[in-house]
């Protein structure tokens, strides 16, 4: 989960919240650490039931990563407009309660023996869905509630929570997975649903702004093409589409290999895995820092060719005993990742006009969360057929070119995003 906006929607860019805003805020981060350490634990649960109780294929463990993300390509824009337009607290307990369901429906199959793939495939539409319209909604929370100088700190913040909870929760995951199965670990998750949609229960409500009579699809128009005509925003976007593409096509890649390839067992995988978090976690702690320094494009740009550079060792990794240049490799990724992330999103919520601020957040993610799915297949398509050592390094190699792409544009020519 991310950031909730619970709270009256006005705009707050300039001056103090209300001080009554920060108790929302950690009352959400309560809500969103819970919720992340449990979708952590069936990051890695989740394939280890395809591969391990289903006997999936290669295609079928990179399908089952596509349809957990392809509602950001068939739902992120319209979820721009329900944002302005629905209670925002009802909608989320609605989406937690559903997640809740979706997943808790796969260990009482597997308990009853009617587990199948489908039904698998199946919770991981529903969940992906709902996280969908979930994360949309919170996208415009903090500039709700955070003067504009405070924002990458707040993001930072998030992003920090988020790594420590990908960090703890694959190894977790890998401790529950060996005393229970993977399909124990899913019990996890699901609770960790039930308990965030008791505690988002108690934020106030934010209730929509009245009916303007323009159009769905007007409103979304408008976002896209605010987006695509800004001389930063479009080409960060198209910096985050490749990004999360590649990023994807690992995630997908990154069981099937470790499991089958290298030999891992669920305990090691988990620890290999968590290293995303620690990558992730550094990146948050030293993004403003960073960026302060070399400036938010600059900063941006060397942090994520770093991390490409050092993504290049993953694939060195042949058995469990050099699996460390695995999770090195992952760390470095995830490092240079989450800067660019923070960077972009601060520059994203203090600089679109606060009436297109959801729609700007939802065009965004609608290209650049939708090239998830397509990256997962493609990483099942290249190991199906040339074998998952060869498409770890494709994909490993082709982690320098978001980076690149973004130095060669208008926006590597300047110091900073602005």
């Amino acid at each position: 989960m991310s950031d909730t906006r619970a709270i009256q929607e006005h705009d707050r860019r300039d001056d103090e919240p209300d001080p009554s805003s920060r108790g929302v805020f950690w009352r959400f981060w309560a809500a969103a650490t819970v919720s992340g350490a449990g979708s952590a634990v069936t990051a890695l649960a989740l394939p280890l039931v395809a591969l391990t109780v289903l006997d999936a294929t290669a295609f079928e463990v990179a399908l089952l990563a596509a349809a957990g993300q392809v509602s950001w390509l068939l739902l992120s824009l319209p979820a721009g407009v329900v944002a302005q337009r629905v209670p925002l607290r009802r909608l989320q307990v609605a989406l937690d309660l559903a997640r809740f369901a979706a997943l808790g429906s796969l260990p009482l199959a597997w308990w009853l023996g009617t587990l199948t793939y489908p039904h698998l495939l199946g919770a991981a539409l529903v969940t992906g869905a709902a996280t969908v319209l979930f994360d949309i909604g919170n996208s415009t929370f903090l500039p709700a509630v955070v003067p504009a100088r405070e924002l990458a700190a707040r993001n930072s913040v998030m992003s920090g929570t988020h790594a420590v909870t990908d960090t703890g929760g694959p190894s977790l995951g890998g401790v529950l997975i060996g005393a229970t199965g993977p399909v124990g670990a899913l019990v996890v998750d699901a609770a960790s649903y039930l308990a965030s949609a008791v505690l988002l229960r108690t934020l106030p409500e934010r209730h929509p702004g009245p009916r303007t009579g323009e159009s769905a699809l007007r409103l979304m128009r408008e976002g896209w093409r605010y987006v695509t005509k800004h001389p930063v925003m479009r080409p960060c976007m198209i910096w985050a589409t490749a990004a999360n593409f590649l990023n994807a096509a690992l995630v997908a890649l990154t069981p099937l290999y470790l499991v089958r390839e290298a030999g891992l067992n669920s305990v090691q995988l988990g620890l290999v895995l968590a290293m995303d978090g620690v990558g992730a976690l550094a990146g948050a702690a030293v993004a403003v820092r960073v960026t302060s320094r070399l400036g938010t494009a600059w900063g941006l740009i060397a942090a994520d060719l770093a991390g490409g550079a050092l993504l290049l060792l993953a694939p060195l990794t042949t058995s469990a005993g050099d699996a460390y240049w695995f999770a090195l490799g992952n760390a470095g990724f995830a490092f240079g990742t989450v800067i660019g992330s923070i960077t972009t999103r601060t520059y994203r919520q203090t600089q679109s006009p606060p009436e297109l601020l959801s729609r700007v957040m939802a065009t965004v993610r609608f290209v650049s969360w939708g090239a998830l799915p397509l990256g997962a297949l493609t990483a099942g398509l290249l190991a199906t057929y040339a074998g998952a050592h060869t498409a770890l390094w494709i994909v490993c190699a082709a982690a320098l070119l978001p980076p690149l792409y973004l130095f060669s544009s208008g926006v590597g020519r300047h110091r900073d995003l602005a």
